[in-house]
């Protein structure tokens, strides 16, 4: 056959991410992971050879990560990877609670069930990770829920706002997350949010939001101290 469609049958398909893209995610996984920690030197000839990509995309990449809030770039140091800063990390988690408990009390009010049973996945899914220990599982599925209690309510702009923090709230998620007794008591206060939005309970849904953020925010800010006294 000679015709149009058995021609397409080799064509090479062209790849979804560019290069760029591609070291791009591999390099904030990198840090929001803790492969590199706060105040690691982001050497751009090391990074080159570790991705495998040339110095015009290291350096596009670390430009891009520094208006992520994700690398600093120091006089006389070059790129490093950012310290967290315990104020801002305390803003961060204010922000979480008012979105946050304003979209879990929506959801409750809306009296969904497939609210309810999106939430039940993705926290089924969290809990399988904590298992697995698979922490980048337990971040992904972690923003799947979050984006579930804004999507399932229409509240795209205020999800854009939690996402524009989204790399610097996981960056703090992925040290919470590795806390003692956080794989139980996280999940667990994620499922009181989604028992009081199956009860169509709106303030215990907003309490029980601001409930688990609170706790998040005071690990955080624990960790953040701790690091501090460290390097002191």
């Amino acid at each position: 056959m000679t015709d149009a469609s058995h021609g397409t049958a080799i064509r090479v398909e062209r790849p979804t991410k560019t290069l760029r893209e591609l070291a791009l995610d591999k390099v904030r996984d990198a840090i929001v992971n803790g492969y590199f920690r706060p105040g690691d030197r982001l050497v751009e000839r090391d990074l080159c050879a570790q991705l495998g990509v040339s110095r015009t995309i290291v350096r596009e990449v670390l430009r891009h990560l520094e208006s992520e809030g994700l690398v600093a770039n120091l006089p006389n140091k070059g790129p490093m990877v950012a310290m967290l800063d315990l104020d801002e990390a305390k803003q961060i988690y204010e922000i979480r609670g008012a979105l946050e408990g304003m979209a879990a009390r929506l959801c409750a009010e809306r009296r969904d069930p497939a609210i309810v049973e999106a939430l039940e996945t993705s926290l089924s899914h969290i809990r399988e990770s904590y298992v697995e220990r698979d922490m980048p599982g337990v971040l992904a599925h972690t923003s799947s829920f979050y984006q579930t209690l804004f999507s399932k309510i229409d509240r795209h702009v205020a999800w854009g706002v939690v996402n524009l923090l989204t790399v610097r709230i996981n960056h703090l998620r992925s040290m919470t997350i590795k806390t003692k007794s956080r794989d139980t008591e996280g999940p667990a206060q994620m499922e009181k949010i989604v028992e009081a939005i199956r009860q169509g309970d709106g303030d215990a849904a907003y309490k029980a939001a601001l409930d688990h953020v609170a706790s998040a925010s005071a690990i955080a800010e624990a960790v953040l101290i701790a690091q501090k006294s460290g390097k002191e």
